[in-house]
């Protein structure tokens, strides 16, 4: 296992000089069919940046008509370095080499329930407990509010997940949603509901050429939260392209974003080895233009320029999609403060 831990490639290739202190690292123990019945082990070992232990469970179907199954998983671990604050749009950090500064457990227990080929939904409870050193709190009173070095606090959490398009890594045609309501905390010290949803659209339009438009948007109540339970835009597939290196702080915001895509080559190599299992490997390459819109709302943005605004940026690029579900995008996007640049992802919604 060899991950950085920054936001995406060009954040730590471009503004951490691929630093490999940034980097997680370890092994991770896979038993498929653990007990006989389709069922999945987890086991994780991380060190560097983080160090953890995580444990998972995955059993598909407990039930007789295989509609039902069950996940449990848990996570205990410690950071060096902790991200405390943002300003001007751009994660601040704080870290000391001669201990550890943050320290977590998570543990979750879930139920799922696929009644079709196309929908799932998800039904779940977890735990988490999270702490600071007093440095942190010093930094940033909000970071937990009111100046606490800990929480801890129950949640419980609904995700409905629908897929009907040909290729889920790399859709043409079809359409997919996503819906999660989630609530954290049952007291003053962390009380958050909130609403995210997902949806994309896939439609060819001439030969080899597709239009694809995605949707995205969040919610979260009551709008006063920590800098814990803030972090909205520019993390996991929540980001527009061209704002990479970026970061938004919010309680609510949303996105549109629309590509048109032909393809452009799809051929196979041979692998020169004429014992291998895998005989030859399938390249499809994609030229494509896009744009961005979206708008992140914060009650108090301090020094962040980019919240409370309408956001947009454009571009072109490049994606290839190989095996194992590999895809490469490559783009050259401008957005609306007069930056441009290449950038790179390995997935995207």
């Amino acid at each position: 296992y060899f991950k950085p831990v920054d936001r995406n490639i060009n954040q730590w290739i471009v503004e951490q000089k691929g630093n490999l202190s940034r980097v997680d690292y370890g092994l991770k123990l896979l038993h498929n069919n653990t007990t006989g019945r389709n069922d999945k082990l987890n086991v994780w070992l991380v060190n560097g940046y983080t160090k953890r232990v995580s444990l998972g469970y995955d059993r598909l179907y407990i039930d007789r008509n295989l509609k039902w199954g069950m996940r449990v998983g848990l996570n205990l671990g410690q950071n060096r370095e902790v991200n405390y604050q943002t300003a001007y749009n751009k994660q601040v950090f704080y870290k000391d080499p001669d201990r550890y500064v943050r320290s977590f457990f998570n543990a979750n227990a879930e139920l799922t329930y696929r009644r079709a080929i196309k929908s799932r939904h998800r039904f779940g409870i977890a735990y988490t407990s999270e702490k600071v050193i007093d440095t942190i709190t010093r930094l940033n009173p909000s970071y937990l509010l009111n100046g606490r070095k800990s929480v801890r606090y129950p949640e419980l959490y609904y995700v409905m997940q629908y897929n009907d398009v040909d290729y889920i890594p790399y859709p043409l045609r079809g359409y997919t949603a996503e819906v999660m309501l989630n609530k954290k905390g049952f007291n003053q010290r962390i009380n958050l509901w909130q609403a995210s949803v997902k949806g994309g659209g896939y439609w060819p339009v001439a030969r080899k050429t597709y239009l694809g438009v995605n949707v995205a948007g969040s919610l979260k109540l009551p709008f006063k939260q920590p800098f814990y339970n803030q972090r909205l835009f520019g993390y996991g597939d929540f980001f527009m392209q061209g704002y990479e290196y970026y970061v938004l702080d919010g309680v609510a915001g949303g996105l549109l974003k629309a590509s048109l895509s032909k393809q452009v080559a799809g051929f196979n190599a041979r692998m020169p080895l004429k014992k291998s299992t895998i005989r030859e490997i399938p390249f499809r390459i994609y030229a494509k233009i896009y744009g961005n819109t979206g708008y992140i709302y914060n009650p108090s943005p301090g020094n962040n320029f980019l919240n409370n605004k309408m956001l947009y940026s454009w571009g072109v690029g490049v994606d290839v999609i190989t095996i194992y579900d590999f895809v490469l995008r490559l783009e050259w996007s401008f957005n609306q403060i007069g930056e441009n640049g290449l950038y790179l992802h390995k997935s995207s919604f």
